[in-house]
């Protein structure tokens, strides 16, 4: 089955042309990595299926509830008192609504996707006191309690800390086992590369499907540039409009 379909998918934002002339389907139950330099439209994309931003021309297909949306963690005011279990909960207002009481369903969501970001223990802790890789294991907590079919993530796993990243990286791969379909955008190749289809854009789609067919020099010479080197068999992305405060180790792994 096909969860998502767009045709001549057209994004503005202003006068400016943030993403265009995007025709694909995304079939049920699959991976799909949106990559692409800075500034190519990937976080338009992702907002265009979540219907967080207008629609300036083209089509939409979105089969289901509407999906989840998770953005990167921020910084948070410290004077909002918020604790995890709150961030958490707060996926289940659009189901149950603002004034109802909570089911058992609705805990069972909220404990179930506490325990699968391994973040029990933090649960009672103000959501300002986390670091960057907690806030983000939170925010994707957040996602899985809405329990729709379609999981959005905007770099889930960018400048996280190792545990927080396996973390994540273990709970997408069981959605997808689980049936759901996961789309996430990232500056790692490596992580494209384990993906079932990726989307490589820059404002047009340069080319949609499985990794080895994406993930070609000549593709990736189009989207970014000259800023790509080879070094063996391993083709490295130097991406200058990408945030360079990310370690060596996150260096190494935009291989593959």
């Amino acid at each position: 089955m096909t969860t998502i379909t767009t045709s001549e998918l057209e994004i503005r934002y202003g006068k400016t042309v943030a993403l265009t002339c995007v025709n694909i389907e995304i079939p049920s139950g699959s991976l799909v990595c949106v990559i692409g330099p800075n500034g190519a439209g990937k976080s338009a994309f992702l907002k265009a299926l979540a219907g967080t931003v207008e629609i300036h021309r083209g089509e939409l297909e979105l089969q289901g509830p509407r999906p989840s949306f998770v953005l990167q963690s921020t910084d948070v005011d410290p004077s909002l008192p918020i604790s995890v279990r709150d961030v958490v909960s707060l996926a289940r207002y659009p189901i149950r609504g603002t004034f109802k009481r909570f089911r058992k369903e609705d805990h069972n969501a909220i404990e179930d996707a506490l325990d699968r970001l391994n973040i029990r223990d933090l649960e009672k802790t103000q959501f300002h006191e986390l670091s960057g890789g907690q806030r983000q294991r939170v925010l994707l907590a957040q996602g899985l309690a809405q329990q729709s079919n379609v999981l959005l993530l905007d770099e889930p796993i960018t400048g996280l800390d190792i545990v927080s990243r396996n973390t994540i990286l273990d709970m997408i791969n069981d959605e997808v086992r689980e049936g759901r379909t996961v789309i996430f955008s990232s500056h790692n190749l490596h992580d494209a590369s384990r993906s079932d289809q990726v989307l490589l854009l820059k404002t047009i789609p340069i080319c949609y499907g499985p990794p080895d067919e994406v993930l070609t020099e000549i593709n990736l010479r189009a989207a970014f540039g000259e800023h790509h080197i080879r070094v063996g068999e391993k083709l490295l992305i130097d991406d200058p409009h990408h945030d360079h405060s990310v370690t060596h180790e996150e260096q190494k792994i935009r291989t593959f």
